[in-house]
């Protein structure tokens, strides 16, 4: 019975799709778009067929688009494996082979040969080689009445079966993924490089210009891009780093345009969004935007101050945190404006509207009432049950994320519970190898942002977490120092043996059970494990009894959507990290009243913003003087340096990178971001304001040819 119901709301929602789509909105799966996008999007200006986007027969674009690290995305862009990311993709690997002496963040870096090219431990790149539905194998299993952890576990069981017997190479992988809240399953066979070496970057003047100020805003001058290269084993399969590698033959490498763009062009972005939410209730975006991203935004904003105030007198500090700091401001800012942004176009209001034409539909129909009445209301009912969880769940791991010294207790605790796994007579051995692994963690840290950092989230934490929920031994350290934050974190970082390598050094050259029992009496493992245990105790288990209910309510929410709504909406699977294309045109917009924005950006913008020594817009003497003198070589127009435009793409966190593409499926620019106004697009797309930010690709190649100077990465494009 519930394969039928599947089958015929999946039947009904693709032929809906079919018939009608709207422009702009959507997350759309690659191997789909022949059936339901590529009229639409040829309407729209596309000269390209849906194969040439996706094939398995032939290369097509989706072979130049790789998974870029897990986080982000990246593109092929040579026939010698060259990939083209963000800057802030790449931000991290710059950060690691940076230091004083050599610092790329603040320089640069151009690798001038091969050799120079510099190896990432970690780093890979992963392309999809094909997709197919297996929805039906997934849930031959599934019964009426299961319940969600039964239903689940045959799916598991399923899921496994259909991967070991995927069709693939033996250097392929297979992974699985549900879409529309578990309805339907497709799955990706893979290819994974793991020697992916930096090649290029420009110095964060460039590359991160405007920094968190400009963060999530337009207008935007920021040359946000990094150079990498895949290199294979000489088979061109995925190998292990060795010297002995070479660059990649890819399938496919993308074209660069030189033509840029005008209003109204068609554009297309192919990437890995991480993760959107579009078809919750009413109750989980008022939930979202009035209380869960209230307190991550609270915890944040007062930990970036901190670290933000150490980073600007001390040179070694900021070279430390500055991936910590664009990492945590990243969301902050971008909740922040899925807050106001949700307000400002009366998010909830439409979210109630859509829903009270959903139930007048359903009420007129008997057999979609019988089969769905009471669904919605139910799982509004829950998300006001889940609510004091949630925020504290949000206070909690907010807490856990920016306080360092917690991550070195629980590092001490897996090391710990792992000794007590393979015994102890293995304990000195696995000592070094947690002393080996630490060091690098030790390289970033300072002790005392962290300890203000304490000082501010803890009470923070106090203040927005009832007793009941932070539980009995949390409450006893709190009284103990007097509900006052800052006494509780001297003692802590004066007396915890784990504020320095030395210090771990020596906590740890005792024996094994003395560092067990002494684990319980240390003032930061102590703090950590009582709010773990308050967490655990009094959150845990009523947030997964309370969000297992939503969850299996909110898959047949989405069925009850397609089925009632489907002559009203379009419907696209949420984004899940799986490659998707959106596509939409060139536009600027009004964010408010009286206010208009362009859709480009030109170097004279860099200029205007420019402030000298300044860590956000100062600006490097050599791209002041290709200003002054106008040398833009072929990149230029009329005598101007275009820098970044707007149009809209439905992207979103994982997009980082991802290729804009023309009618051609021509590379034109490289997105990096959305606009603040509409970063609620996760939760609530609105055409009239949300818009995705892309860097022009011309401005990337001005830097790095006219800039840089490396002209033998751009002898390795094809440029039309």
């Amino acid at each position: 019975m519930l394969q039928r119901i599947v089958k015929r709301v999946l039947v009904l929602v693709f032929l809906v799709l079919a018939q009608q789509t709207y422009a702009t909105e959507g997350m759309w799966l690659p191997q789909l778009l022949s059936g339901l996008n590529e009229k639409e999007m040829k309407g729209m200006g596309m000269k390209i067929s849906a194969a040439d986007i996706y094939s398995i027969n032939k290369g097509s674009l989706k072979d130049a688009i790789v998974s870029f690290g897990g986080f982000c995305t990246a593109e092929v862009i040579s026939e010698q494996g060259l990939l083209l990311t963000n800057h802030h993709c790449g931000y991290d690997a710059i950060q690691k082979h940076s230091s004083l002496q050599n610092n790329f963040l603040e320089n640069g870096f151009w690798a001038k040969s091969a050799v120079e090219e510099l190896p990432n431990p970690g780093l890979f790149a992963t392309f999809i080689v094909r997709i197919d539905d297996v929805t039906k194998a997934a849930l031959q299993d599934v019964k009426p009445g299961m319940s969600e952890r039964e239903r689940q576990s045959v799916i598991d069981k399923r899921l496994n079966e259909i991967k070991l017997a995927a069709r693939k190479e033996s250097w392929q992988d297979a992974m699985i993924k549900p879409f529309y809240e578990g309805n339907q399953y497709f799955l990706f066979v893979t290819e994974t490089y793991r020697d992916v070496r930096l090649v290029g970057a420009p110095p964060s003047a460039i590359g991160k210009f405007g920094s968190d100020t400009d963060n999530w805003v337009w207008p935007r001058h920021t040359g946000d891009f990094s150079m990498f290269r895949i290199y294979a084993g000489k088979d061109g399969r995925p190998a292990p780093y060795s010297k002995d590698n070479v660059p990649l033959k890819p399938k496919y490498a993308l074209t660069i345009s030189l033509k840029g763009v005008k209003q109204n062009d068609f554009t297309m972005v192919m990437g890995f969004p991480g993760r959107t939410t579009e078809y919750l209730p009413s109750e989980a975006v008022k939930q979202t935007v009035e209380v869960v991203d209230a307190a991550k935004v609270e915890m944040r904003d007062a930990a970036l101050k901190i670290m933000d105030g150490y980073m600007r007198k001390d040179e070694q500090i900021k070279i430390q945190y500055a991936a910590k700091y664009a990492g945590t401001a990243n969301y902050w800012k971008k909740w922040m404006g899925e807050m106001q942004g949700v307000k400002q176009t009366n998010g909830i209001g439409k979210k109630l509207q859509y829903e009270a034409t959903y139930r007048q539909l359903l009420d007129a129909n008997p057999v979609w009432k019988q089969q769905y009445g009471g669904v919605l209301d139910s799982l509004n009912g829950y998300y006001q049950q889940l609510q004091p969880y949630a925020q504290t769940r949000d206070y909690y791991s907010e807490l856990v994320k920016n306080v360092e010294l917690f991550t070195i207790g629980d590092r001490l605790i897996t090391f710990l519970n792992d000794v007590h796994e393979r015994g102890e007579g293995q304990y000195e051995t696995m000592r070094e190898q947690f002393l080996t692994s630490m060091q690098s963690f030790y390289q970033n840290y300072n002790a005392k942002v962290d300890h203000d950092i304490c000082v501010s989230q803890v009470a923070l934490y106090a203040k927005g977490v009832p007793a009941r929920y932070a539980g009995s031994d949390f409450t006893q350290i709190w009284q103990e120092n007097n509900k006052d934050s800052r006494a509780l974190a001297d003692k802590m970082y004066a007396l915890s043996g784990l504020t320095s390598p030395e210090k771990l050094k020596t906590f740890v050259q005792q024996p094994y059970n003395t560092v067990v029992a002494q684990m319980w009496t240390d003032p930061a493992t102590r703090l950590m494990m009582a709010m773990r245990k308050g967490f655990v105790d009094n959150v845990s288990k009523p947030l997964a009894d309370i969000q297992a209910n939503i969850n299996n309510l909110q898959r047949t929410y989405m069925q009850a959507q397609m089925e009632v709504m489907g002559s009203k909406k379009a419907f696209y699977p949420d984004a899940n990290s799986t490659l998707r294309v959106t596509y939409g045109k060139v536009d600027g917009y009004n964010p408010r009243d009286a206010v208009h924005y362009d859709y480009y950006t030109w170097l004279d913008g860099v200029m205007e913003k420019y402030i000298p020594g300044d860590y956000e817009f100062d600006v490097p003497a050599r791209l002041i003087e290709l200003y002054k003198k106008k040398d833009y070589g072929r990149y230029g127009v009329n005598g101007r340096m275009p820098v970044c435009f707007i149009a809209s793409n439905h992207t979103t966190g994982g997009n980082s990178g991802s290729p804009a593409l023309d009618a051609y499926g021509r590379l034109i620019g490289l997105n990096f971001d959305r606009t603040w106004e509409g970063t609620m697009s996760d939760i609530n797309f609105d055409p009239s304001i949300c818009r995705n930010i892309m860097v022009d690709i011309r401005y990337v190649l001005f830097i790095v040819d006219k800039y840089a100077g490396c002209t033998r990465l751009i002898e390795e494009m094809k440029l039309q």
